[in-house]
């Protein structure tokens, strides 16, 4: 039985750009929705559930970091923010407010599809621990229900935070390297992206309720990557 095609919403109020990327995902094998305002975008979502949504940022009446928040409220659906070229304030704003991944204007069609399926895949590619839960301080993660708690209060991660958070914790009492945690989560077309990495350690440590300066679950050891320290 051939596997079903993923369904991606594009939110763009160009037109013309909605058209392109609509074009380029569906020679790519994509089913694509568009929608080109924010209200239009959070109704096709809630109808028609995608797998991945890709949002401009610059738009009128709300844009794409507005819509993202608005998104994060009840889905931790894969998130790629559309950004200006070199304007790395736009990327690490999209990234704190819970995107995915981003992708940089001008871009071809080769690149926005390797975008989309390096976060799907990122997604499907979940590994299954070999115990099934981890316990660490206040820390709890079921890995059968994909479940995180701190003080047991459940945290909303993303596909991302979560697979982040699971590598390390599986990894307790061992240095992981940026680079390592890149591949593992991103893939390895990520080595090297530093930027990346270090804003969602960031926001993960936020959710974790972690002091950087002082953390209790994920250490830096400056100059070699991150570590937990032990597991109880």
């Amino acid at each position: 039985m051939p596997k079903k095609k993923a369904m991606i919403l594009v939110v763009d109020d160009d037109i013309r750009m909605l058209r392109m990327m609509k074009r380029m995902l569906e020679l790519e094998d994509f089913v694509v929705i568009t929608a080109n305002s924010g209200d239009i975008a959070l109704k096709l979502f809630e109808k028609e559930s995608p797998a991945l949504v890709i949002l401009d940022i610059m738009m009128p009446d709300m844009d794409g970091y507005t819509l993202c928040k608005r998104i994060r409220e009840f889905s931790q659906v894969p998130i790629i923010m559309v950004t200006a070229r070199g304007d790395d304030k736009e990327k690490v704003e999209g990234l704190n407010i819970g995107a995915d991944d981003y992708v940089t204007k001008p871009f071809s069609a080769s690149e926005l599809a390797a975008r989309v399926r390096a976060v799907l895949r990122r997604m499907d590619n979940q590994e299954s621990p070999q115990r099934a839960t981890f316990c660490y301080k206040d820390l709890t993660i079921d890995f059968t229900s994909r479940r995180v708690m701190v003080n047991n209060h459940d945290l909303e991660l993303t596909s991302t935070e979560y697979k982040m958070l699971s590598y390390i914790s599986l990894n307790a009492g061992r240095v992981v390297t940026p680079d390592q945690l890149l591949v593992k989560v991103w893939g390895e077309e990520y080595i090297g992206a530093a930027h990346l990495l270090q804003v969602n350690i960031a926001r993960l440590r936020k959710k974790l309720g972690d002091n950087a300066k002082d953390p209790d679950y994920i250490l830096t050891r400056p100059g070699i990557g991150y570590i937990m320290t032990k597991t109880s």
